[in-house]
């Protein structure tokens, strides 16, 4: 395996939002970063995107030197061959195996027999999609979240084929990339992240779709009570902080009436069937003029900058710093 260094030439297959923000993210952390896009139309957003990125990175001070230093170390094309130096080959495009396959056939035919694949998937499970290369053991999943050059999340998923000591390297390099990253060593479809968040999904459907509360109900209810904690604890430190012994008392009662439906949500399947995409077109669980569209894209940008702010004043070993702090000051 590699030796951990930012040096290492990484490549990004795939350059919409997401596959734009980890190359942001690794051209931050100082890699080379070689990004290909496999549809065309890509080629023309890609570095825009980027720069933009970059040119807000530095206003919040996440990164010292103007954008034109990280450029440098960017490569944009479409030529597969390009990617023959890379260490490490992030796929980041849309989720059907048929052209992840293609993709995957692409990048091995170019890359060395040691460099490392990952998949930016969060709906297949890695043990199906390393099925699709000659070389399973070398393909893991990487499950960024958006904006991935700011939050601190990062999933590093071994599906059943993979060498877990490929993803141990991987775990250790994400801390690079400003990561907290979690390894998950056995393959489970949805991984950690998206199985607990589409439970609380799935329950906030049934609640809407059952007259109980309102989207607008819902939605205050998570920003005020989950959203005002989660980001320093987790769910089982906030039961450690809050008393486990009581939720043990609750949990009897109320997981017997939570959803347990396998149907797709009447909600979100009327409006994806009238052509409803969220902010992309003005119509989804809210209704979004032009203006307001846009308005809330710029506000989620501003405040992944200023949520990360916090949250790194608080990393998950917060106590045990402040332990050590307080011992070095005895002594």
């Amino acid at each position: 395996m590699s030796i951990i260094t930012k040096e290492i030439p990484v490549g990004v297959v795939g350059l919409g939002l997401m596959g734009c923000s980890i190359a942001t993210c690794l051209l931050m952390a100082g890699h080379p970063v070689i990004a290909v896009a496999p549809i065309s139309s890509d080629m023309e957003s890609a570095e825009s995107r980027i720069l933009n990125h970059l040119i807000k990175s530095r206003e919040q001070g996440l990164v010292k030197e103007a954008p034109e230093y990280y450029l440098k170390s960017l490569v944009v094309t479409e030529d597969y061959t390009s990617l023959k130096p890379c260490i490490l080959v992030i796929e980041s495009t849309i989720e059907n195996e048929d052209i992840k396959k293609s993709v995957y056939s692409k990048i091995e035919a170019e890359i060395t027999n040691d460099a490392l694949i990952a998949s930016n998937t969060s709906a297949i499970p890695i043990s199906i999609l390393q099925k699709l290369t000659t070389r399973p053991e070398r393909f893991l999943g990487l499950h960024w979240a958006e904006p991935s050059h700011t939050t601190r999340f990062l999933e590093v998923i071994c599906g059943d084929l993979s060498d877990i000591q490929k993803g141990e390297y991987l775990y250790e390099l994400s801390h690079l990339w400003g990561k907290e990253p979690t390894l998950v060593k056995k393959d489970i479809r949805g991984f950690i992240t998206n199985r607990i968040m589409y439970a609380m999904y799935r329950e906030a459907f049934y609640l809407v779709e059952n007259g109980y509360a309102s989207v607008e109900d819902v939605d205050r209810a998570c920003r005020n009570n989950a959203g005002y904690w989660m980001t320093l604890v987790g769910l089982f430190r906030w039961m450690d902080l809050t008393g486990v012994a009581a939720y043990h008392n609750v949990i009897k009662d109320i997981f017997p009436t939570l959803s347990n439906s396998t149907e797709m949500p009447k909600l979100i399947d009327d409006i994806v069937k009238a052509g409803g995409k969220g902010v992309a077109n003005g119509q989804g669980f809210y209704s979004y003029t032009p203006e307001e569209a846009k308005l809330w894209e710029e506000t989620f940008s501003e405040f992944s900058y200023e949520i990360r702010e916090l949250a790194l004043k608080y990393p998950f070993d917060v106590v045990k710093k402040k332990l050590k702090e307080g011992q070095e000051i005895k002594i």
